[in-house]
C-alpha cells in the first residue's frame, strides 16, 4: 500500500464513525408531552430553568422525563371516541392513542393505586387515578372532527373520555362531564 492509499483509507476509516451517528441521529419534532415522575425510559435530561420556562412558572421540577412529539404519539395506535361536548352540545369525534399506551411507551412503573397530575399549558392541572384513566377509556386526543387540533384551541392535545359510554357521567350535565380532562395537555406526572 503506498502513503496515498493509507492516507486515503485511515480518513474513509475516521470518517465511518460520525457517518454512522449522523446516519443514527433522528431530527424530532418539538415536545408537545412531557411525562414525568415514576417512569423507566426516559428520553430526555432533567427539569432546564431556562428552557423548560412554564414548567418553572408551574411550579415543576423532575430529574428525568420523557418527551412525546408528534409524529411519535401519531405512531401508537389511535382509537376513536365520539363523545357531546360542552361547547355545542353536539358529539365530536376525537382520536389519539389510549392514555395507558402513552404511559407505557414512556416506561411508566404504575400500579392499581397510582395517580396521574394531568396539566394543561394554562395551568390548569386534576389529578386522576390510573384506575379510573383505565376504566374510563382516556385518550390522548391529537384530532378532531378529522383534523389535528391546534395550540389556541383546544389543542394539540386533549386528555379526554366519551363520558357518553360512562352512565355515571351520562346522566350529569355535559358541563359537568369533563373536569378531569384538560385540554392543551402539556404534562402528565405519574405518582406511583
Amino acid at each position: 500500500m503506498n502513503k496515498r492509499q493509507f492516507l486515503g483509507a485511515v480518513a474513509a476509516a475516521g470518517a465511518l464513525p460520525s457517518l454512522g451517528a449522523a446516519a443514527s441521529k433522528v431530527e424530532r419534532g418539538p415536545a408537545l408531552l412531557t411525562v414525568t415522575g415514576a417512569i423507566a425510559k426516559p428520553n430526555r435530561g432533567a427539569f432546564d430553568r431556562v428552557v423548560d420556562q412554564m414548567m418553572h412558572k408551574q411550579g415543576l421540577a423532575f430529574d428525568k422525563a420523557f418527551a412525546f412529539d408528534f409524529a411519535a404519539l401519531a405512531a401508537l395506535p389511535a382509537i376513536t371516541i365520539k363523545p357531546t361536548l360542552e361547547y355545542d352540545g353536539r358529539p365530536h369525534t376525537l382520536s389519539g392513542p389510549l392514555l395507558v399506551d402513552v404511559l407505557k411507551a414512556a416506561g411508566s412503573q404504575t400500579g392499581d393505586s397510582s395517580k396521574l397530575i394531568l396539566r394543561a399549558v394554562d395551568g390548569y392541572a386534576v389529578g386522576v387515578a390510573l384506575a379510573l384513566a383505565k376504566a374510563q377509556r382516556y385518550i390522548v386526543a391529537t384530532h378532531l372532527d378529522g383534523a389535528p387540533m391546534a395550540l389556541g384551541g383546544l389543542g394539540p392535545l386533549w386528555a379526554i373520555y366519551d363520558a357518553d359510554r360512562v352512565p355515571d357521567m351520562a346522566s350529569r350535565p355535559v358541563g359537568q362531564r369533563f373536569t378531569t380532562c384538560p385540554w392543551a395537555l402539556y404534562h402528565i406526572e405519574v405518582q406511583a
